[in-house]
């Protein structure tokens, strides 16, 4: 499948901001921390941080991600970001995930719905809106429905911040020995299978 990368690292911003939507639990801090050192390992500067709110399991929680090729000097919250994620597709129609995203922004969210189907949802009429079944994925893969890992490399393939090898080194390095080779290798699968079948529309 070829896309249409809307961020090539060449002719990248000095400042990619990105947000993460999905609910407590769902790893969405870790997959903010995992993409940002991504980018340490590929020599770009970056910042990561939560925005919790109510902070009790399965409640709407935001993180925030900011990529450079520069020192970052921006320490408040991203209010108008130009990659938005969601992990839990629950929260469309609840909470406004598009809001503050940029004209020509991205947009990816964890759905078996289509792209045009988020649109409608959303109201996010402009810039790309990517949708990959991260929960299908995650199941058939790790056997559970976490989906950061999918999301992550979703997000690899419709940016083209990082490519797939940077991701896979990365989830590598992050897991390490906290779990066992055939949890990373689930993990591996996951994220290069959600790479593939990532949809823009």
């Amino acid at each position: 499948m070829s896309l249409n990368l809307c961020f090539r690292r060449d002719a990248m911003k000095d400042v990619i901001e990105i947000r993460w939507h999905g609910r407590g639990g769902q790893g969405v801090v870790t997959a903010g921390k995992l993409l940002a050192e991504t980018a340490l390992g590929t020599g770009q500067y970056f910042q990561a941080f939560p925005d919790y709110g109510p902070e009790r399991m399965g409640a709407p929680i935001r993180a925030y991600t900011r990529l450079s090729s520069k020192p970052i000097t921006i320490h408040s919250q991203i209010e108008n970001p130009d990659v938005v994620l969601v992990l839990d597709p629950t929260l469309l129609g609840t909470v406004p995930v598009a809001e503050g995203l940029q004209k020509d922004g991205t947009l990816l969210v964890n759905t078996s719905m289509k792209p045009q189907e988020v649109r409608e949802i959303t109201g996010f009429g402009t810039g790309k809106v990517f949708t990959v079944d991260a929960s299908h994925i995650a199941i058939e893969e790790m056997g559970r429905e976490i989906t950061n890992t999918p999301m992550l490399g979703a997000f690899a393939r419709a940016t083209g911040l990082f490519n797939i090898d940077e991701l896979d080194e990365q989830v590598r390095a992050w897991f390490g020995k906290k779990v066992s080779a055939s949890v990373i290798e689930a993990n591996i699968r996951a994220l290069r299978r959600a790479a593939e079948e990532v949809q823009e529309g």
